[in-house]
């Protein structure tokens, strides 16, 4: 298993879609390049050394922030990003696996990292069309050639999961996990370090968002298919349920996202964006927090039954 993610001490990694929005693309809305990179620098002296991002966070603009804040302390430093989630000059999405695009993002990601490597390059989604194991044979050159050093999959399944060891060793994986979604316990592996993204299922579990809450154009929650299909109204009656009960012992929906992944210690890595130096020290303070597996379990209860009415 890869070193960094061995030790559980700050199993934290900083989700690179929240500094980017204004670029367009994934994103969750304003923030300008000078209060992203003294938010990433800052993270940095927190003690945060992984750093998760992909080029359609906010259009390429997510890496060239890392890229910026990093360049001078990039041994330092753990960034992971992927391929498979282009676009067209228009900016429309095109997601494909193909060999000869993955190349080509890997190329210019190195460029907007400012970066002769990446530490972990993933494919970021399947692809029907692509047998996952050119893609993956395509990563393994590059990776002989060191232009990546660890390969992983996100958003996976078990079948490419299969077919792609038979090329390299996939050494993470990358899924949605949180109190809501938890069918990806099935890609748990002890031999591979699992990162969990969705950690805090777009702020619903903090209760930064709720029913209420409005959203900038440039945050993806303001137009996004998937979070309008959403059962957010579930969801918001769920939390509404749950949030008495971690008060009276003193947490909050964060201490239990955080809790609930950990809980599993397969999950090597908890996957959350910040927007600020206040949200960053109140995620490194859940980490510390005793939340107590009978907690957890009744708040699951709670899911479990609103979620299933």
């Amino acid at each position: 298993m890869i070193e960094i993610f061995k030790d559980r001490k700050n199993p934290f990694s900083f989700g690179g879609a929240s500094i980017a929005g204004n670029g367009g693309g994934y994103g969750f809305g304003d923030i300008n390049e000078g209060d992203s990179i003294s938010l990433l620098h800052y993270a940095y002296e927190r003690g945060v050394k992984v750093y998760d991002t992909a080029p359609i966070y906010g259009f390429g603009e997510s890496e060239k922030r890392i890229g910026q804040a990093f360049k001078d302390k990039r041994e330092k430093v753990f960034i992971i990003s992927k391929s498979g989630v282009t676009w067209h000059p228009n900016k429309r999405v095109n997601m494909t696996n193909d060999p000869n695009c993955a190349k080509k993002m890997l190329e210019q990601s190195l460029r907007d990292l400012q970066s002769d490597y990446v530490d972990l390059y993933m494919v970021h989604w399947p692809d029907q069309k692509i047998d996952i194991r050119r893609t993956l044979e395509c990563f393994q050159n590059m990776k002989e050639s060191g232009k990546i050093r660890h390969i992983g999959l996100c958003n996976t399944n078990l079948e490419d999961l299969k077919l792609g060891s038979e090329v390299c060793q996939i050494e993470v994986i990358q899924s949605e996990l949180n109190i809501f979604k938890r069918e990806n316990f099935d890609l748990l592996n002890e031999t591979q370090a699992f990162m969990s993204w969705g950690t805090l299922e777009k702020g619903i579990i903090t209760g930064r968002v709720n029913k209420n809450r409005k959203f900038d154009k440039s945050d993806c929650r303001s137009w996004a298919p998937w979070w309008k299909s959403s059962p957010l109204d579930k969801q918001f009656k769920t939390m509404s349920e749950i949030f008495p009960l971690l008060e009276k012992y003193e947490l909050s929906g964060l201490d239990l996202a955080i809790a609930f992944n950990l809980s599993d210690q397969r999950v090597k890595s908890v996957l959350c964006g910040v927007r600020n130096q206040k949200q960053l020290d109140e995620v490194l303070i859940s980490l510390k927090k005793n939340v107590p597996q009978t907690l957890i379990n009744e708040c699951l209860s709670i899911v479990d039954r609103n979620m299933n009415a």
